[in-house]
Order: C-alpha cells, then structure tokens, then sequence
C-alpha cells in the first residue's frame, strides 16, 4: 500500500503574529492555547490577567497552576531573548516571592538558556524556570499550528512531576472522592467536542470549572452529595466582584426571563466573590442509574448560563474608586 505524505514547513512567527502585545498575547491568554503551554510543562493553567503590574514593569500573562494553586508569569518574546526581559523576570521573582516564571521566546541563546539554568541551580523550589521555545509548523494548505519545545527547566522537574503523579495515584480515595471523580469523569465524556464548554481535568472535588471568556470570573459545575443536589453558578471572583455583581443585578428582570428559570442571586459583600446559582435539589447522588439525568439538566443549564451571561460579562465596567464618577 502507497500512502501520499505532507511536508512539514516552518512558517516565520511574525507572518503570524505581528506584534507581541496585540497578537500574541491575547493569542496564548485564550483557554484552549495556555492549554496547549500548560500540557508541555506539566502544568494545569488558568489565566488570571494580562499586562499585570509586577513592581515598574508589566508581565505578559499572569496564570495561577491549578494542581497547587501557585502563581505562574508568562514573559513573551517573538524574536531572540535578549538582556531586559532578563533583568525583568528577575525582578518579577522578586517581586512575587514564590512563583513560576515561563520565558517563551522565538530564539534562545546559549547565555540566557545558561543563566536560567543557573536561576534553577541557586534557587529554593519557592521558585521555578522555564525556557520555552514557540515554532509554527504546517502542512501543505493546513493551518499553521504552534509547537513549544522546553530548553530549560527546574532541576528534577519531570522527576519531580512523575513522583506527584504516582503519589496522587497511589493515595487512598475515600467512597466519596471517587463518586466525584467518576461524575465529572463521565461529564466530560459527554462534553467531548463541544463548542463552548470546555472543562478542567477531572478530579476528585465537588466543583468543575468552564471557561467564561474573562480572567477572575468562570462557570463552574457543582455535585453536592452531602446536601443532595447538582448546581450551576457563575462565579465573580476578583477585587471588583461586587460592582460587577451590581451591574449584572440591575439586568435581573432580562437575564431570568432569557434563563426561563430564576437563579439565587449572591452578593457577598464581605467576602471577594459573588455568585449567581441554581440547583436542582432533592437528588441521590450515589444511584449512578440517574447520573444522566443529572448531567442532562448539567449541560442545558451550563448552556443557558454561557449564552446569557457571556457577553454581559465581557461587557462589565470596573467601578470608578469612591468619589469619582
């Protein structure tokens, strides 16, 4: 049997993506690309803000490491790496005290592979580096499709990632534990291909969280077994949760009647998040028989919430401070 095979060809990054600012970093804050990064480091990541103020200077990408809730900076450069993005993400270490600093560039050179290796060598596990290098590569007529090869990493980092694996393996699972991970194990695989729902890795918890298109902000699958229930939520949480929670209120009467159902509205002014929510109670999470059923009134709930709320998100103002209008 013959078979007719493509040739990969290279394609230069900037014919891609002009600017760093305006084209590349947005492009690699999206969900299904900090995935792509998150993958080849071993690393489960969620973006937390872009162009984010670490002492005099601006990071790129500020992600937060889902496994152990650790800060992630994302430094970015399309061309070879030079001394100022160095002398910058030194200064973000400083400026973060514990953290893990990705440097993705279009070209190392010897010396500044080196000089992260000599960071990861004199450094306490408080801090982390990584060089990534990004290619573009397609075939034939096909998109172009990125590729991140790792230069430099923590000593024993994969060492390190296979024992946490292993160990997370081998750890006693409690009954309840284990139902969790089987149902949202088994939402995913319902989930597989869709369009806009996108979830986490599943584990063993009783929440999953989906992209809702901004930073601080997600929605999030609920499976409650001790009080019964299965929820859906969109969660507000950043230092402006509140204003955006009082701009989304004030859209209350619209947003319900475009649900078809009426959510618990929870503003939580003394705490850094709100939350819009609806269950459906009275259930059994432990007969599996009905887990269908439940991940049915899952996905059709997820789905409203994303076409409801999804662009009034993306349209929430931050509130001026007080005394200004």
């Amino acid at each position: 049997m013959t078979y007719t095979l493509g040739r990969l060809e290279k394609i230069e990054l900037r014919d891609i993506w002009r600017s760093e600012a305006h084209d590349f970093t947005p492009w690699l804050a999206r969900e299904d690309n900090i995935a792509i990064l998150g993958d080849t480091l071993s690393m489960e990541l969620e973006v937390e803000a872009e162009e984010s103020n670490v002492g005099p200077f601006r990071a790129d990408i500020l992600c937060k490491d889902l496994v152990d809730n650790s800060w992630v900076l994302i430094e970015n450069q399309l061309e070879r790496t030079d001394h100022t993005h160095l002398g910058q993400l030194l200064t973000y270490a400083a400026g973060l005290q514990t953290v893990t600093i990705i440097w993705v560039a279009a070209r190392f050179t010897e010396e500044h592979r080196a000089a992260l290796d000599w960071l990861n060598e004199i450094t306490d596990e408080r801090f982390r580096f990584f060089g990534v290098e990004v290619e573009l590569w397609r075939i034939g007529d096909s998109a172009a499709a990125p590729k991140f090869n790792v230069i430099s990493k923590p000593n024993e980092w994969s060492r390190s990632v296979s024992q946490a694996s292993r160990r997370l393996e081998n750890e006693p699972v409690t009954e309840t534990k284990q139902m969790q991970l089987d149902f949202w194990t088994e939402l995913q695989g319902r989930l597989e291909g869709h369009r806009t729902l996108r979830s986490r890795r599943p584990r063993p918890q009783h929440w999953t969280t989906y992209s809702i298109g901004r930073s601080g902000m997600h929605l999030a699958g609920l499976f409650n077994t001790r009080d019964n229930r299965v929820g859906v939520e969109l969660y507000l949480g950043d230092d402006n949760a509140n204003a955006y929670f009082q701009q989304l209120e004030l859209q209350r009467p619209a947003i319900e009647a475009e649900l078809g159902f009426v959510p618990l509205w929870k503003a939580l002014p003394e705490r850094r998040a709100c939350r819009i929510i609806v269950y459906l109670e009275n259930i059994d999470p432990a007969d599996r028989s009905r887990w269908p059923e439940y991940h049915s009134w899952m996905v059709r709930t997820l789905e409203a919430f994303s076409r409801v709320f999804k662009d009034r998100v993306a349209r929430l103002e931050i509130a001026p401070p007080d005394g200004e209008m």
